[in-house]
């Protein structure tokens, strides 16, 4: 029979591999690439692929002990985070002892289905992996959205205080006009009283020459007055 979670952890690795490397080695250190052999040579069935596998882990032990030694301490860690992960679902939660990226995800998946024993096995730590999975990313997203609300309401307040700042801004400008306004109005007025002041100086120059001929006419006249015995011929 072919199995759902098989169909559903093969998918997506196909491309990852080469069909003549895949024959002939065992990648001790990519488990994604074990499996997907294992996987497509049992025809997605997942109890075979187990069995094959741990066929494969106990003719390459005799071979490469150095090989399974590497492999067996990788799923150990894996296994290892898999464990905490379920012993410490609050712990869990938080992102203690979980994998960083998505690539470190499905290694712990991969590891956590060689180290199955059977088909519930595997469903089971596939199912637990799978909720821990779930509540990291939950607990990411809450963290996230905390961060964005938290953003927002700073985000916010800069805007309000920008539009007050702005109101200001305005009102300074409007003063700052009426200022402008009032100067150019007075610079009006200065104006208009110099040309009345020139206009006045002017007046005053006018003046002063008409009553300096005034004081000559009247100078010559009394000089003409005080010549004796000159009389004025239309007496006589």
């Amino acid at each position: 029979a072919c199995s759902p979670s098989g169909r559903l952890l093969s998918v997506g690795l196909a491309d990852l591999l080469d069909d003549q490397e895949a024959q002939t080695d065992f990648h001790p250190h990519n488990p994604q690439l074990v499996l997907e052999r294992a996987l497509e040579d049992s025809g997605d069935d997942l109890d075979l692929a187990i069995r094959r596998l741990n066929e494969l882990r106990l003719s390459t032990a005799a071979i490469k002990p150095e090989v399974t030694q590497g492999i067996d301490s990788q799923l150990s860690a894996q296994g290892t985070v898999a464990n905490n992960v379920e012993s410490s679902g609050e712990e869990s939660s938080t992102g203690c002892n979980l994998p960083l990226d998505g690539a470190e995800w499905v290694d712990l998946l991969v590891g956590e289905v060689i180290n199955a024993s059977n088909v519930e096995d595997a469903k089971m730590r596939v199912s637990r992996a799978l909720e821990v999975l779930e509540k990291s990313i939950f607990a990411h997203a809450t963290a996230s959205a905390k961060n964005v609300q938290k953003d927002n309401i700073a985000l916010k307040q800069q805007l309000e205080a920008l539009i007050q700042e702005n109101t200001i801004l305005k009102r300074a400008v409007s003063i700052q006009h009426e200022r402008q306004k009032e100067f150019e109005e007075r610079g009006q007025e200065l104006h208009q009283l110099k040309q009345l002041v020139s206009q006045y100086q002017e007046q005053l120059r006018t003046l002063e020459v008409n009553n300096y001929a005034l004081a000559m006419h009247l100078k010559q006249a009394q000089q003409s007055n005080s010549v004796p015995g000159r009389f004025h011929p239309d007496v006589f």
